[in-house]
């Protein structure tokens, strides 16, 4: 039995893009509202998310300000020692 010949390069591209279009000639694209309702969708979870986020940030700051002691020291942005909080 002789083995099958391969084809050359160019055919072998040729026939890979062939391929590809008809692949692409698959693909169900999604309308316009489809669309247009998804980035709704998604714009209004990134806002939920952010104000949850900076709620709950705010909300350890508060709790975190709760236990500081008055009077404690604070240190400033270069690490050292800064003055005293006051009340």
């Amino acid at each position: 039995m002789a083995e099958a010949k391969k084809k050359n390069i160019f055919s072998r591209i040729v026939s890979f893009f062939r391929a590809c279009i008809g692949e692409i000639k698959k693909i169900s694209w999604p309308t316009m509202s489809a669309t247009t309702k998804n980035f709704g969708i998604v714009v209004l979870v990134i806002v939920v998310a952010t104000l949850l986020i900076f709620a709950l940030d705010m909300g350890l700051f508060k709790l975190l300000s709760l236990f500081m002691e008055t009077g404690t020291t604070v240190l400033d942005t270069a690490g050292e020692l800064a003055t005293e909080v006051a009340p």
